[in-house]
């Protein structure tokens, strides 16, 4: 039966995941779709872009928290149902991919960002938090929110084997679903990566004038 109750708890992480909420929280609050304008990318960042810093808050905290809902689900009533570490990794990632694959929006996801930093947190508070950190520290000095994303995805699984106490094995599906997340962002960043070659990325404000 463990096997049908992980099989659920996958699905459900990855149809929550499939919540695009950028285009929901526009929606409810009469914004153009974000797939529509900027970088087409529908995630708290181009949000942003319409002007409304509320509905980019929002898309960032709901998007985080579907990715961090799931996890901790598995992780707190888990056990009741014969649910291993196996599983939380699993609808860790299935939150995930469901983020950047909607099936309620015709697969047409995100780059997965929030998403993957709320499953952080539910796996391990200390794990997400330096994950945070790291992207806090990068963003503040090159400025580049997409630099900070791929450097602190990079900086998790490694991140979560110091902070692992036992063999590296023990918890491997874990740190699997950790590098796979991080190499999936980093591809989903992939124009980012062309664009910091080229030096036409749009910089990060903080309180300075950002680049056009």
């Amino acid at each position: 039966m463990e096997y049908l109750y992980s099989g659920i708890a996958v699905l459900l992480a990855y149809l929550l995941g499939s919540l695009s909420f950028a285009v929901i929280v526009s929606r409810v609050m009469g914004l153009k779709d974000p797939r529509s304008y900027g970088s087409k990318n529908p995630g708290a960042t181009n949000v942003l872009r319409s002007g409304s810093k509320k509905a980019a808050i929002a898309t960032l905290l709901l998007d985080g928290l579907k990715g961090w809902l799931p996890v901790v689900l598995v992780r707190w009533f888990g056990a009741d149902f014969g649910l291993s570490d196996g599983t939380v990794a699993a609808v860790a990632f299935a939150a995930f991919i469901g983020h950047l694959f909607p099936i309620f929006f015709g697969f047409r996801g995100g780059k997965g960002v929030a998403t993957a930093a709320g499953a952080l947190l539910g796996i391990d508070w200390l794990l997400g938090l330096l994950t945070l950190v790291t992207w806090l520290v990068v963003a503040w000095f090159f400025r580049y929110s997409s630099a900070a994303s791929m450097a602190a995805a990079c900086m998790a699984p490694l991140y979560y084997l110091l902070g692992n106490r036992g063999p590296w094995y023990v918890e491997r599906s874990i740190l699997l679903a950790i590098f796979l997340m991080a190499m999936l962002l980093v591809f989903k960043h992939r124009e980012n990566i062309a664009k910091l070659v080229q030096g036409t990325e749009s910089k990060l404000g903080f309180g300075r004038k950002s680049a056009k």
